[in-house]
Parts: structure tokens; C-alpha cells; sequence
């Protein structure tokens, strides 16, 4: 049987990936191949870019950077591309231990702040006098310190807020995502988007400055 003389080559790139900043950047971390089998591991283990120092914590791998690559290895390659024409590529340098110190610090800030923010909102609105009324409402009795009602409706705040959360440390009660990862997933590709355009934005000026340099050589 007669090899194919033009392989076809199929390319999806990651959209967000993370790596070692000392690590070698190569085809098979930023997307996934399909293509015939003689061709396959020499694709994933091409290099196509070592980290500098000057590329900060994140890189932009564009399709447009990762093609010449590509024909270097396999000249006639047909390229099809799938999906996202970039990946972003979050460089990590050694992991730092967890302090004890800091652990507790933050977790103190947290609850007071929270526990401050629900004292000054029932402040605002009066709770205080609202809880009365409940209770004089059901006994037909005013009682100024409604202290039953109120320690119920504070573990009531609790258990609302781990239902809402859909979360209780490491327990979910369910495969929904929770508000929070949903805001926090919003907030990260919001971010990744900035991030993108920026890079672009850099990869902009340094052709512009290449160019300009260029021309100042032929003047």
C-alpha cells in the first residue's frame, strides 16, 4: 500500500494550560493531534518554545507561531485546525509550602469581616425591631431580647449559606457547579481575555519595532 504523500494533520489547541517556567514548550502540551501514526510522537515531542525571562508568568502560543514549526518537520503537511487558534500558557516556578502563620490570619480576617458585614446590613435595616415584632406577632407577647428566635435565626443564616454555596468544606451535595466556582470561572475567562489581547497587542509592537528597524538598515 502506497503512503499518503501529503499527511493530513488535525489540531485542536488547548485553550488555558499551565507548565514549568524551565520546561521546553512542545506541540503536545498545547493541543491535541491527529495524524497518521509515523508522524504522531515526532509532532508531540516538537519543540516550539523556550520560556525567557522577559515573557513573564504567561505566554501566548498562537496557531500562527505553531504552523512553520510544523512544515519545518513535515514540509507537506495539510494543517487542519479545530476550535481555538491560541493557547495560553501559564508559566509556574517552584511550588511555595503553606505557612501556618498566614493560614489562621486569613481565615480570622475572613470570618470577622463576614460576621461585620451581616451585624452592619441588620443594623441598617433594623433586624432587631423586625425579630421583636415576629415574636409578639406569634406569642402575642412583647419581649425585648427575643434571644430563641434570634440563635435560630442565626444557625437558619448558617445552613441557608451552605445550601445556597452547595458546599460544606470538601462536601458538595451535588455535581452543580456553585455560584462561586461559576463567578470565579466567569472571572477567570475574563481574565484570560485580557490577558490574550495584551499579548497580542505586545506581538504587535514588536513586528512594528522589527519593521521600523528594517527600514532605518535601508535608509
Amino acid at each position: 500500500m502506497k503512503a499518503n504523500p501529503t499527511p493530513t494533520v488535525f489540531l485542536q489547541l488547548r485553550s488555558r494550560i499551565r507548565l514549568p517556567r524551565d520546561q521546553t514548550v512542545k506541540l503536545g502540551d498545547v493541543a491535541f493531534i491527529i495524524c497518521d501514526p509515523e508522524w504522531e510522537e515526532k509532532l508531540r515531542s516538537l519543540p516550539l518554545v523556550h520560556p525567557m525571562k522577559q515573557d513573564g508568568n504567561r505566554l501566548l502560543m498562537d496557531l500562527i507561531l505553531i504552523i512553520p514549526k510544523i512544515r519545518q518537520l513535515i514540509p507537506e503537511a495539510h494543517i487542519e485546525q479545530i476550535g481555538n487558534h491560541y493557547t495560553l500558557i501559564e508559566l509556574i516556578g517552584p511550588t511555595m509550602k503553606s505557612s501556618r502563620f498566614w493560614f489562621p490570619v486569613i481565615w480570622l480576617l475572613l470570618f470577622f469581616g463576614s460576621a461585620l458585614t451581616i451585624m452592619n446590613f441588620h443594623a441598617d435595616v433594623n433586624m432587631q425591631e423586625v425579630h421583636i415584632r415576629i415574636v409578639e406577632m406569634v406569642t402575642g407577647k412583647r419581649d425585648e431580647h427575643p434571644y430563641l428566635f434570634q440563635i435560630a435565626y442565626s444557625l437558619g443564616i448558617g445552613f441557608g449559606m451552605t445550601v445556597f454555596f452547595n458546599h460544606l468544606f470538601k462536601k458538595k451535595w451535588n455535581e452543580e457547579p456553585t455560584p462561586l466556582e461559576v463567578e470565579m470561572y466567569l472571572y477567570q475567562e475574563n481574565l484570560d481575555q485580557f490577558v490574550v489581547a495584551e499579548e497580542y497587542k505586545k506581538i504587535r509592537t514588536m513586528e512594528k519595532d522589527k519593521e521600523h528597524q528594517r527600514g532605518s538598515v535601508w535608509k
